[in-house]
């Protein structure tokens, strides 16, 4: 069955010409639809039109656009920062933007696609390390790192189908021993959600354990940086690359795939800096997400799954004995609830998934709606 939307998604949406409560997708703070953030981009349609038709390069510059980065770079606290056109770019402009700074890519073996496109196009050795495991990345350093080679690991903060959070810290302590280490997350399904100010995976795992002042490129041992979205908690568009002045000139510098591509929708880039300043102005959008969250995995746990306590909206529901993933999500569907059966996708476990998408807009009753459905089917 293909299936159309046909409005903003939502916590209600309207699938095939029905609205249905909506648990899929990445919308996790139920902006997409805001009317702040619609007028926003409508009043920047309105006075420039739709796009600048150039790179940002000679005539291209343009104050929407240095807006997005201003407003980036307040939300997550850091100097300055690179709008990019799209997060799947990210990965690809911050090892382009380091080139010649490390020697060898360590990549999670089930980061996401665009983590292992950029590590395959970096033109060094690449070491796929099992899962969200800081102790098999600790052996293939020990026994592929040349001396005086530099390492460089890329990982998902927050991975898209199992929800887990890598574990960040641990990587940063593996990494210590080595001079020069550098550590790249691709942040987009923690922007905004994780956090206590919605900065994502790194900001989460050093308030975890205790660790303050551990931030994207901040100076620890191992550099850290961070690829982030706008187009999902934040629903707006494009990328967003934050660090320092000169980390971001450096950036420009080096990043071909920066230069040589056009820059987002005027329209949707002013969408962003509104969501980039509403989120930050707007803590309870993400307490309540949290408070969501906690309502439907407790829930889905009194019904045999195993969920970690987490604040991540990713809720992965594994197949066990009796239950057919496919055939549940199909009789959901046909009760007006939405979520996403997965196969394959990066981080789907072995027999595939039904991932659940929880959002801040959801209520209370669509929430145990979904639990008891589920219940009544499985």
């Amino acid at each position: 069955m293909d299936f159309v939307m046909e409005s903003a998604p939502g916590a209600r949406t309207i699938i095939n010409g029905r609205w249905r409560d909506y648990f899929a997708g990445t919308g996790y703070l139920g902006l997409q639809g805001h009317s702040g953030l619609v007028a926003a981009a409508g009043a920047a349609l309105n006075k420039y039109g739709l796009t600048t038709a150039t790179s940002r390069g000679g005539y291209g510059e343009h104050p929407v656009l240095q807006a997005v980065e201003r407003a980036a770079a307040v939300f997550l606290s850091q100097e300055a920062a690179l709008y990019t056109v799209s997060a799947y770019l990210g990965s690809e402009i911050l090892l382009q933007g380091l080139q010649n700074e490390y020697d060898r890519i360590y990549v999670d073996e089930v980061a996401h696609l665009s983590g292992r496109d950029a590590a395959s196009a970096a033109g060094v050795p690449v070491h796929p390390f099992p899962h969200a495991n800081p102790a098999a990345l600790a052996g293939a350093l020990h026994t592929t790192l040349g001396r005086a080679e530099r390492p460089l690991v890329l990982t998902d903060g927050v991975f898209p189908i199992s929800g887990e959070v890598a574990p960040l810290m641990d990587y940063i302590r593996v990494l210590s021993r080595y001079e020069g280490a550098i550590l790249c997350i691709d942040d987009a399904h923690a922007t905004g959600v994780i956090g206590s100010l919605g900065r994502g995976s790194l900001e989460f795992a050093s308030e975890r354990c205790g660790t303050q002042g551990v931030s994207a490129g901040s100076d620890t041992a191992v550099r850290c940086y961070t690829t982030h979205t706008l187009s999902k908690a934040l629903g707006g568009h494009g990328g967003v690359i934050a660090g320092s002045s000169s980390f971001i000139e450096q950036l420009w510098r080096n990043a071909h795939a920066l230069v040589g591509s056009s820059p987002s929708p005027l329209p949707a880039a002013a969408a962003s800096t509104w969501s980039l300043d509403y989120v930050r102005s707007h803590p309870e959008l993400r307490e309540q997400l949290w408070s969501n969250v906690a309502r439907a995995r407790s829930g889905l746990r009194r019904l045999g799954w195993v969920l970690e306590d987490s604040p991540v909206p990713i809720l992965c529901l594994t197949a066990f004995p009796g239950v057919d993933l496919a055939h549940l999500k199909a009789e959901l569907f046909e009760r007006d609830i939405c979520v996403a059966h997965v196969t394959r996708y990066s981080s789907t476990p072995q027999g595939g998934a039904l991932r659940v998408a929880i959002f801040a807009t959801h209520t209370d009753e669509q929430i145990d709606r979904l639990i008891a459905e589920i219940e009544k089917l499985r």
